[in-house]
């Protein structure tokens, strides 16, 4: 099977991907400093149109949206500029519908599915103030896959939300809940068991479903 991941060059994409091969499959990593097969820049159309060429004819079992920001970790109400409201949605939002639509002929070949790394900081019953632009733009990629899901079910492709949980990675921190480890196996079971009956669902890694 070819599976598909954006920011396959460290933490979980990293570890998605070394999964994956392991298992035999054909794994396409992107990364946008070219430390991955393919050079993408998920807020950058020109390399979106650069990878659907490249990738032309080869159908995409699972497209992993895993490319993310988190820019205004820490920041007071006197934060939060502009220009990274802007930068958080290009990547965190913006970059998914891109990748999305740059591969669906590949999704529709393979009636595949795509996984999409939200947070739990998407859902609306946890607010506790902060994080404002990084929280934001996870409830928009949560929306933006609730609607994939309907309009692609008749192309026979599944799309799932996922929190991947709190991982100690450069974005999560020291202090995060579980390691990269823990986090990768309990996703690459989620991707497993996702279909067209469960499609639009939002879960946790350890396959918890998630109040939106």
């Amino acid at each position: 099977m070819h599976f598909v991941i954006t920011g396959a060059n460290r933490g979980i994409g990293q570890a998605l991907a070394d999964r994956y091969r392991v298992q035999g499959h054909d794994v396409t990593g992107t990364a946008r400093d070219g430390s991955a097969q393919v050079v993408l820049d998920v807020t950058d159309p020109a390399q979106h149109a650069a990878m659907a060429e490249g990738l032309a004819g080869r159908p995409v079992d699972l497209l992993i949206c895993n490319a993310g920001v988190y820019q205004d970790k820490g920041h007071g109400l006197d934060g939060y500029p502009a220009e990274m409201w802007a930068q958080s949605f290009a990547t965190n939002v913006t970059g998914v519908f891109l990748t999305v639509q740059a591969l669906l002929p590949n999704l529709r070949a393979a009636q595949g599915k795509i996984a999409i790394l939200s947070s739990q900081m998407a859902s609306h019953t946890r607010a506790p103030g902060g994080s404002y632009i990084y929280r934001a733009s996870k409830a928009a990629a949560l929306n933006l896959g609730r609607n994939l899901a309907t309009d692609l079910r008749g192309d026979g492709v599944a799309v799932g939300i996922y929190h991947p949980g709190w991982v100690q990675t450069d974005m999560g921190g020291a202090q995060g809940d579980i390691t990269v480890d823990q986090a990768a196996d309990g996703l690459v079971a989620r991707f497993d068991t996702l279909s067209l009956e469960t499609t639009g669902c939002f879960e946790t890694w350890d396959g918890r479903p998630h109040a939106y």
